[in-house]
């Protein structure tokens, strides 16, 4: 009787479908189906445009967040410091291009006796991905870590406010890095900024080793070969002191030292993009580098932390 029943209605609707009326009404629903799964592949994960309107650039790859520079030109101007007040100047760095909308935006701080020359390598592999960066020297060299955090929110606001980009930038998508006591001041920027969008410490030092008020997704950045700052003492209970319910992810880097975030680096470079990507751009097209959580290589002694959650 259910086979019957159902054979009744597949026959019914055969006869609709042939139908002057009835092929209209496929047509249409056909359309809409296509519709839909047009739009469906636009973003990755079937997400609509409306869903994600960060996203900048084309589609990643290994080879393009490895590579010396992305797919944006890059320009930059240089920021006294006499013109600002909080922070030491620098420079900015930021996509020549005004067809794409805004961007969001990156401060960085040096570390312990260094200037903004130590971190330069940063900006334009940075910028290049599709944001603004600006590399920040400190009011002394020998400013300590609560003081770098205050002073990389100086330059954020001098870089939303008062700066001549400001007008590139999305003042909602922001986000801090720092080497050694920079690295530490990232993590005082997050505590008392919890709207930043993201936080990379690279090598941070800091005699404050807990950090569980931090809301602010935060990727550490250690080196095994630190005698600086070694993981154990610093980047390892930082990551450990953040709340499991955080984004957060621990890289160590593999016979690397304390200064190894000085120079171009190709794993700093390939995890920076794709954290900064993911959470300041809200862009999933980079889970895809941070999910299975890689393993440990050549370049990673140790990956730990959980893949990002859905927002």
């Amino acid at each position: 009787m259910q086979l019957k029943r159902k054979g009744r209605h597949s026959a019914s609707t055969e006869r609709a479908a042939k139908s002057p009326r009835g092929r209209v009404v496929k047509a249409g629903i056909a359309c809409l189906m296509a519709g839909g799964a047009m739009l469906a592949t636009q973003l990755p994960g079937g997400a609509q445009a409306a869903d994600n309107p960060y996203e900048r650039g084309p589609d990643p790859t290994v080879a393009s967040i490895e590579a010396l520079r992305g797919p944006y030109a890059v320009s930059e101007t240089s920021v006294s410091s006499l013109s600002v007040t909080g922070f030491g100047g620098g420079t900015i760095y930021y996509p020549t291009t005004r067809t794409d909308g805004t961007f969001g935006a990156i401060a960085i701080s040096p570390g312990f006796t260094a200037y903004q020359s130590s971190i330069a390598w940063l900006g334009p592999r940075l910028a290049s991905q599709g944001f603004v960066v600006f590399t920040i020297d400190t009011n002394t060299t020998l400013d300590q870590p609560a003081s770098r955090g205050d002073q990389l929110l100086a330059a954020l606001d001098y870089l939303t406010q008062r700066s001549s980009v400001r007008d590139r930038i999305d003042s909602s998508r922001l986000g801090v890095m720092g080497h050694s006591m920079g690295g530490g001041g990232t993590l005082e920027a997050a505590k008392d900024r919890p709207s930043l969008q993201a936080a990379i410490p690279l090598t941070g030092w800091n005699t404050d080793k807990s950090w569980p008020e931090l809301r602010t997704p935060t990727l550490v950045v250690g080196a095994d070969g630190d005698t600086i700052a070694p993981v154990s003492s610093h980047s390892e209970p930082f990551y450990t002191s953040l709340p499991s319910s955080l984004d957060r992810a621990y890289l160590e880097l593999n016979n690397a030292t304390h200064f190894t975030p000085n120079s171009s680096n190709t794993t700093i470079a390939k995890y920076s993009i794709s954290w900064l990507k993911r959470f300041i751009d809200n862009d999933t097209r980079y889970e895809q580098f941070l999910c299975p959580i890689p393993r440990p290589n050549t370049a990673i002694a140790e990956y730990r932390g959980n893949c990002p959650h859905v927002s």
